[in-house]
């Protein structure tokens, strides 16, 4: 046990040629079981009466309804359904849209062709762009395969979600910080259609002081505001403000979509059974300790790598409603730390961790189901205090080489 434990703390086991053969096993078990599904598939309804690709529905009805000039009716869940069972013609469950206006223009695009067409340029399109932020943060020769393989890419994949799109928009806004900061700004308000996971970075740009990067954010917000009003009509904001009502009621608080799917502190106490003002609390007790922790590593002389692995960490545990497929975003975490590792020297017990991170939304639904563990949820906060750490020691460092350079 004594030299198992010493093989965890110092990732001794993890070698390059195992970080491949892993990779590989992994990309190849996704490659045949999405093949098995799409073979015994009836068109575009899978063996269980579900559309190939299920959450992509919702976007693909909703940029139906847009195109026949009805983008409000979207944030009806009747005629939303009723869109969505046209789509295929025939009784399908139903899958909500929760997006703001402007996120209609992209549903409208992919529903100009038919809908196995629209799903696989979704797919392909934001996959491309996840590999290229992904391969930007840390350009080595096994991050593709790598990044391929990262098995929240299949759950992704097997919902037809935006996950791809949300990771390469905040890999690339934080690429771009120093060098382009107006673009990263750019990136930045485009991730307002995903608005639950911006709440932490105006904090860390603030803490930053990035006032440009802010700017540009704003007013790309302000642009898209205005450009799906002229497009939809004033009246598409309070439709989508009377959807929230449902959103929050029977999707979050009722826990519709399923408390294991969810990787939130909210959804872990109200799997265990604790009420509203319990789970909430718990909520904004957390994200509370995030934002304060994060302003300070923000602030921080830590580098720059700790700085975007704790945003991005950050920014899915400072949510109630984070979905598996969303722990897409763990991979620029994974990167960013990795590079820093690998430039500095990995303390121990950090190499496990990634690898457990790295496989964790494999898991974390089918623990959570048998057990009530909310795995993906633990592995979570023990990053962002792996992070905290790495960054309290880079700051006594930067004190001290700042005190000896003062001293001669």
């Amino acid at each position: 046990m004594i030299w198992i434990w010493q093989h965890i703390e110092s990732g001794a086991w993890l070698t390059l040629k195992r970080v491949r053969a892993y990779s590989l096993i992994v990309l190849a078990l996704g490659a045949l079981g999405f093949g098995g599904w799409i073979a015994v598939s009836d068109g575009a309804i899978d063996r269980n009466g579900k559309p190939i690709g299920t959450d992509f529905s919702n976007i693909y009805a909703a940029g139906r309804l847009t195109l026949e000039g009805k983008p409000a009716d979207a944030y009806d869940a009747a005629l939303q359904h009723a869109a969505e069972q046209r789509v295929f013609g025939r009784d399908v469950p139903f899958y909500g849209w929760h997006y703001p206006p402007f996120f209609l223009g992209i549903a409208a695009l992919v529903a100009t062709v038919p809908y196995g067409w629209g799903l696989g340029l979704w797919l392909v399109a934001s996959f491309a762009a996840y590999l290229a932020a992904i391969r930007t943060i840390l350009p080595r020769r096994e991050t593709l395969l790598v990044a391929a393989a990262f098995p929240a890419v299949f759950i992704n994949v097997g919902h037809g979600h935006n996950g791809f799109l949300t990771t390469a928009l905040l890999g690339g806004a934080l690429l771009l910080l120093h060098r382009r900061p107006w673009l990263a700004g750019l990136l930045i308000g485009l991730l307002a259609y995903k608005p639950q996971f911006g709440v932490l970075i105006p904090l860390a740009l603030l803490a930053d002081r990035r006032w440009i990067t802010m700017v540009s954010a704003a007013l790309t917000v302000a642009v898209l505001i205005v450009l799906s009003t002229g497009l939809f009509g004033a009246g598409i904001w309070q439709a989508f403000a009377d959807s929230t009502a449902f959103t929050r009621d029977v999707v979050l608080e009722q826990g519709g979509t399923g408390w294991q799917k969810i990787q939130s502190i909210f959804a872990a106490t109200r799997m265990w059974g604790a009420g509203l003002p319990v789970a909430y609390a718990a909520q904004f007790s957390l994200a509370a300790g995030i934002a304060i922790s994060l302003m300070w590593i923000w602030r921080s002389h830590a580098a720059f790598e700790l700085k975007a692995t704790a945003l991005a960490v950050g920014s899915l545990l400072a949510t109630p409603y984070v979905l598996d497929y969303d722990l897409m975003v763990l991979a620029i975490a994974i990167a960013f730390f990795a590079r820093h590792g690998l430039d500095h020297g990995f303390r121990a017990g950090e190499i496990s961790l990634l690898a457990l991170t790295w496989i964790m939304p494999l898991l974390t639904r089918s623990i959570a189901g048998a057990i009530e563990l909310p795995l993906g949820f633990l592995v979570m906060v023990a990053f962002y205090i792996i992070v905290l750490r790495r960054a309290l020691a880079d700051n006594s460092t930067s004190r001290h080489l700042h005190t000896q350079i003062a001293a001669a």
